[in-house]
């Protein structure tokens, strides 16, 4: 996201083709920050989708098998990388999925402004190995980065959608039952090629 200081806009971008580069490294270096905790780090989001427009921010997925020794273990480490903790502790769940909302449990930390090594701007979500949406965030990206067909429009709707709304609390509301649209389009998909995170 980029802010200004009268607003928290929405902005969104043309693709870069440097971002899959960028976010692969992001996600190195926190690896080894973070050590064995974190099972795997993973660019996730429209920033690891080949051609699609995005938000300037990196989202980042650390899998780990407990949240909270994750929080705690991570905490110092983070901070000197200039990230913060986010308030945000569960993702939204797709519409119509009966299933405990503490299954959606995550953390999040978020890095904005940084200078030097640490100019990036990252949302890390940090999600239990194997949970609903850490299987999400993956399943979404690898159906968009298999059928680059759907990226353009998927791209179109990011752009009018942030050029419509106030702010970025809004546009993330309007977007989620697209996103939601697409999982229960890359679904099938994951099924029928055996596709697995």
């Amino acid at each position: 996201m980029i802010h200004d200081s009268s607003s928290d806009r929405p902005v969104v971008l043309p693709a870069d083709p440097a971002w899959g580069r960028r976010g692969q490294a992001l996600a190195d270096r926190l690896r080894a920050e973070m050590g064995p905790l974190a099972l795997r780090v993973e660019h996730i989001g429209s920033t690891a989708i080949p051609g699609m427009s995005a938000k300037p921010v990196f989202d980042l997925q650390a899998s780990v098998e407990d949240l909270g020794a994750a929080a705690l273990a991570f905490e110092l480490p983070l901070a000197r990388l200039g990230f913060g903790r986010s308030p945000y502790e569960r993702d939204h769940a797709p519409a119509g999925l009966d299933d405990d909302p503490a299954r959606w449990g995550k953390r999040l930390w978020v890095r904005r402004g940084g200078s030097g090594a640490a100019a990036e701007d990252v949302n890390l979500h940090v999600r239990v190995a194997g949970s609903p949406n850490e299987r999400l965030a993956l399943l979404f990206r690898d159906w968009f980065r298999s059928h680059p067909e759907a990226v353009p429009a998927y791209a179109a709707f990011k752009r009018t959608l942030a050029a419509s709304v106030p702010d970025t609390g809004t546009y993330a509301d309007v977007k989620d039952p697209v996103v939601d649209l697409v999982v229960a389009v890359a679904e099938p998909w994951a099924r029928a090629t055996g596709w697995r995170p």
